[in-house]
């Protein structure tokens, strides 16, 4: 048996290594059926070897060791059995079906989905052949420095821009214009998601309509990104939405820096520019559901940053033995993330206040 040579399906996707409470997990994940689960890094030393060009003896040795410890045809029987029932190994039964996207419409008028593509790695990927020359690292550093430098100019003109907004809130039909190009730049960036993640090797799993009366917005699903290998591709997928809103700001900003003080359509350029790049940024801010959070996540390779450090941090006040069994990296994360946010959410209510104040007084006799 030891002379064995397995390998895994071709297209089995192993994760890096991500830090899931207290302990290391890798995930696997089948594309084929979508059925995905976690495994231990010694679980995952065995899996990821197993490629059909080295025999289990070779494997075994290299994890004697590593690990201190040898393993039997006992193990192997275990290991091998598991990946076989869940039909991982080449030459094994074929893999169970994909649901596939499911049904085109869910849920009711109030509340719902609407997939608006059949295949969205097709559309994404005719997408990104299109975008393609802009898309050169050089080009994306330039335009980040404009978008930074718009930024820059804006945060100097906050008390204005507030000012701005404040007069559109009074104007139905320049507020409605304003909000359509709002809720356009929310589009892009959903599709942002989905080319970062074509450039980089992802996949997109479905594009569509998401629905909660009054509110509709687009949704784009990436299938694979937990798996790419370089910490930093996963980092553009998550922070391609929050650029992408920058730069549908950019041709408006150049408007609005060309137009005479006083120009009505200057106001209401300014109140775009103010909205606009305040949902960018406030979706980088590090809390769920936002890209922030899960930009974050990557960053530190910790899935289920939140609900951990939650676990974490009630788990501290009642028992402090069992929360100092936790590694020295994961107590410091989440005690760190916990405290953090916390006072993030205070900061962000503060700012909050202080902006309607703010506008309110400017709108005072």
């Amino acid at each position: 048996m030891l002379e064995h040579r397995p390998a895994l399906r071709a297209g089995i996707l192993l994760s890096p290594p991500l830090l899931n409470g207290a302990a290391l997990v890798h995930l696997v994940k089948d594309p084929d059926s979508g059925a995905s689960f976690e495994i231990g890094p010694k679980e995952y030393f065995l899996v990821s070897r197993l490629d059909g060009s080295r025999s289990l003896a070779e494997i075994g040795d290299a994890y004697g060791k590593a690990f201190g410890r040898r393993l039997g045809e006992g193990n192997w029987k275990q290991l091998l059995g598991l990946l076989g029932s869940r039909r991982l190994l080449a030459g094994g039964p074929a893999p169970d079906p994909a649901a596939g996207p499911g049904p085109q419409r869910t849920g009711n008028l109030l509340k719902g989905t609407l997939r608006l593509v059949a295949d969205a790695d097709a559309t994404t990927a005719r997408l990104h052949a299109f975008l393609r020359p802009v898309l050169r690292p050089v080009v994306l550093g330039f335009l980040l420095l404009v978008c930074l430098a718009m930024v820059g100019v804006l945060a100097g003109s906050v008390g204005g821009l507030l000012g701005d907004l404040w007069w559109l809130l009074s104007r139905p039909v320049p507020l409605v214009a304003v909000a359509t190009l709002l809720w356009f730049s929310t589009a892009l960036h959903e599709f942002a998601h989905g080319v970062a993640a074509r450039h980089v090797g992802g996949t997109v799993g479905e594009i569509g309509l998401r629905w909660r009366l009054p509110v509709a917005i687009m949704y784009c699903t990436v299938d694979n990104y937990r798996y790419l290998r370089r910490r930093r591709d996963q980092l553009a997928v998550a922070g391609a939405g929050a650029f992408a809103n920058l730069l549908f700001l950019l041709p408006f900003f150049a408007w609005w820096t060309a137009l005479p003080q006083g120009d009505p359509t200057g106001r209401v350029l300014g109140a775009l520019l103010l909205l606009g790049s305040a949902q960018a940024l406030v979706n980088l801010v590090p809390l769920p559901p936002l890209d922030g959070y899960t930009i974050l996540g990557h960053a530190l390779r910790v899935t289920r940053l939140a609900p951990a450090s939650s676990a974490y941090l009630r788990l501290r006040l009642r028992d402090r033995a069992a929360a100092a069994a936790y590694p020295a990296r994961a107590r410091r994360l989440y005690l760190g993330y916990g405290v953090g946010s916390a006072v993030l959410v205070l900061l962000l209510i503060g700012a909050l206040v202080t902006a309607v104040l703010l506008t309110m007084g400017r709108s005072g006799p």
